[in-house]
């Protein structure tokens, strides 16, 4: 084993695991974060201290890990049967599957009518609370939940087509 990794293995765990609670995330994103920064060392300047930037490679990542998990919480309020698709498709080594799962949400996302791709789009992609999505489409808060229920089902059947279609 490195001698690199050796040094900053542990350190490197105990901070990702300040962050995230799953101890297979842990250890799965302490692997990938040694990796990344063994691959790219030479790209080390100097300016701090190696763990330092070893961290800020850790913030990266983890960053990453929890963008992921939003798009699988995403999946997962539509439809729990995309849990298999969003796993294989949010693993770093499966980047290909990811842009292609994009696509798929995107295109799935054009076949639905104005009103509620405009409302998956406010909640989903700009993060908007209920709330605010009501002010924004001048609707109660009731008619919003209503509506993203409505919109979330459609999309989930949408989606299940076009997939036994392919």
């Amino acid at each position: 084993m490195d001698g690199f990794y050796k040094k900053y293995y542990l350190g490197i765990r105990k901070f990702v695991s300040q962050k995230i609670d799953d101890e297979g995330i842990v250890d799965e994103l302490t692997n990938d974060i040694m990796m990344a920064a063994m691959m790219c060392r030479s790209n080390f300047n100097g300016k701090c201290n190696e763990f330092s930037w070893i961290c800020s490679i850790a913030k990266h990542k983890i960053v990453d890990y929890y963008r992921k998990k939003k798009i699988k919480t995403i999946l997962f309020s539509v439809s729990p049967s995309f849990e298999e698709i969003a796993d294989k498709a949010l693993t770093p080594e499966r980047d290909a599957l990811k842009n292609e799962l994009k696509e798929e949400i995107i295109k799935t996302l054009k076949e639905l009518g104005k009103g509620y791709k405009e409302i998956l789009r406010l909640k989903y992609i700009e993060g908007m609370k209920i709330s605010e999505i009501a002010k924004n489409l001048k609707l109660t808060i009731k008619a919003v939940e209503s509506k993203l229920i409505r919109a979330k089902k459609k999309f989930r059947e949408v989606w299940i087509y076009d997939q036994k279609k392919n």
